[in-house]
């Protein structure tokens, strides 16, 4: 049988080098006054902030030429799509107000068309039914079949 026993660890119960109990200045996160001023300035800071002062980097000069370029590019884009959106209203209409009847017209035109030619058909199968009488009866029975 086996028997087993308990043996004590001694660095766990020894004492961990670290800060001292009485030296608080090692924790200076919550103590700094220039991490408190630094948090303050990044929660009351917004975007368009930061932005706004980008504009005193860059000269005037500079400055209205970009924003003269950025506002004729977009009047141009802006009468583009406009022109386009007419067009497109324009043709879709067109198309419907002319395609339509003209697709009825036409498939109208196509049955019209096939019915004559079905019934030439049966006048050119009648006259030579007519004409032989042995492919009139040979004509009856294949129409049956079908």
């Amino acid at each position: 049988m086996v028997k087993l026993e308990e043996v004590p660890d001694e660095e766990l119960h020894a004492r961990q080098p670290g800060p001292k109990e009485e030296d608080d200045e090692w924790d200076t996160d919550t103590d700094s006054e220039v991490s408190d001023v630094e948090d303050d300035d990044m929660l009351d800071e917004s975007l368009f902030d930061r932005i706004a002062a980008l504009k005193d980097m860059v000269p005037p000069t500079y400055r209205k030429s970009v924003s003269s370029a950025a506002t004729t590019g977009y009047s141009w884009a802006s009468k583009a799509i406009r022109f386009s959106g007419k067009t497109l209203w324009v043709v879709s209409t067109s198309a419907l107000l002319l395609g339509v009847p003209w697709a009825l017209a036409f498939s109208e035109e196509q049955q019209v068309q096939e019915m004559e030619r079905e019934m030439r058909m049966q006048q050119n199968a009648s006259q030579v039914s007519i004409y032989c009488p042995y492919l009139r009866s040979n004509f009856k029975k294949r129409i049956s079949d079908q």
